[in-house]
């Protein structure tokens, strides 16, 4: 008891200074969406449960979710496969390998207002790299607009925010490769084991309590990402790329809505919290059936 007593106060500190900077601004949204503020500054009166009525029963939420759905599992796809061959990678034994642990994460702590620049460099239709190579190698016969479509534009967003992040979890990965005992690989070596079936018996189940971890704090992660997306195609063509956290922001500011996108917010927080509680249980059931 006394060290449960002990633990909760040197904790209190940290727990105090979260719940003043996400509880109290979560309390503000939820009194916002009650009312009917249009810009900030100005004085509401009380709606009751119209915000919620008007943004559930408009088309405009559900085709933010269903494209943030599509954000989130098209980065767990392709962030999960570059990480994974990565972090496979960096865990093997040759010359530079500490050098490439280092390296790897560049790209990860590059400021993101960079990563735009070069990216949009990089797919411009006149004066990029990416469209004059894919010519010379017989992929295309013309540039493309990679921004230009609706389907391009996501597919773009998707590569260009794993490309931002999959170091992070690489290393994660990695993290979670070197806890694995060599003794099992060596077993299974001696056994006659190849490759695909040492990855198949021995790395990939221990390395399942990492992915689940990863899986759920890149969830949360990806589903609020709003500066990449923001900052290369402003949730466009033709609202395209509008996820949850654009459509917050487009209501807020440009829609001047104010209320409307604390509605939002609080529904969304919702969503979040409803499949983090969820998936912690998923977790906590699987950990006590091993």
């Amino acid at each position: 008891m006394k060290n449960t007593t002990l633990a909760f106060l040197f904790v209190s500190p940290a727990l105090l200074f979260l719940l003043a900077i996400l509880g109290w601004p979560l309390v503000q949204a939820v009194i916002l969406s009650f009312q009917d503020v249009g810009v900030i500054g100005s004085q509401g009166q009380y709606v009751g449960l119209a915000n919620y009525s008007a943004i559930l029963g408009g088309a405009g939420f559900w085709r933010a979710l269903g494209r943030s759905i599509v954000w989130v599992l098209g980065n767990a796809v392709v962030q999960t496969a570059l990480a994974l061959a990565t972090a496979l990678i960096l865990n093997q034994k040759f010359p530079g390998v500490r050098i490439a642990r280092t390296w790897v994460i560049l790209t990860w702590i590059v400021p993101t207002v960079v990563v735009v620049i070069i990216w949009r460099w990089l797919l411009s239709s006149s004066g990029g790299m990416i469209n004059p190579l894919l010519i010379q190698a017989g992929i295309i016969e013309r540039p493309v607009g990679f921004f230009a479509t609706r389907e391009s534009a996501m597919t773009t967003l998707i590569l260009i925010n794993s490309w931002r992040w999959f170091p992070f979890t690489a290393l994660m990965m990695l993290a979670g490769l070197t806890r694995i005992p060599g003794d099992l690989y060596e077993a299974a070596r001696i056994d006659g084991a190849g490759t695909f079936q040492r990855f198949k018996r021995i790395t990939w189940p221990l390395l399942q309590p990492t992915l689940l971890v990863l899986g759920v704090v890149g969830t949360l992660l990806s589903f609020n990402v709003f500066d990449v997306i923001w900052l290369l195609t402003a949730g466009g063509p033709s609202g395209a790329t509008q996820t949850l956290p654009v459509l917050i922001y487009d209501t807020a500011f440009k829609g001047y809505r104010l209320s409307e996108a604390a509605t939002i917010s609080v529904l969304t927080s919702i969503l979040l919290m409803g499949f983090a509680f969820l998936a912690t249980r998923a977790m906590t059931a699987q950990e006590a059936a091993r």
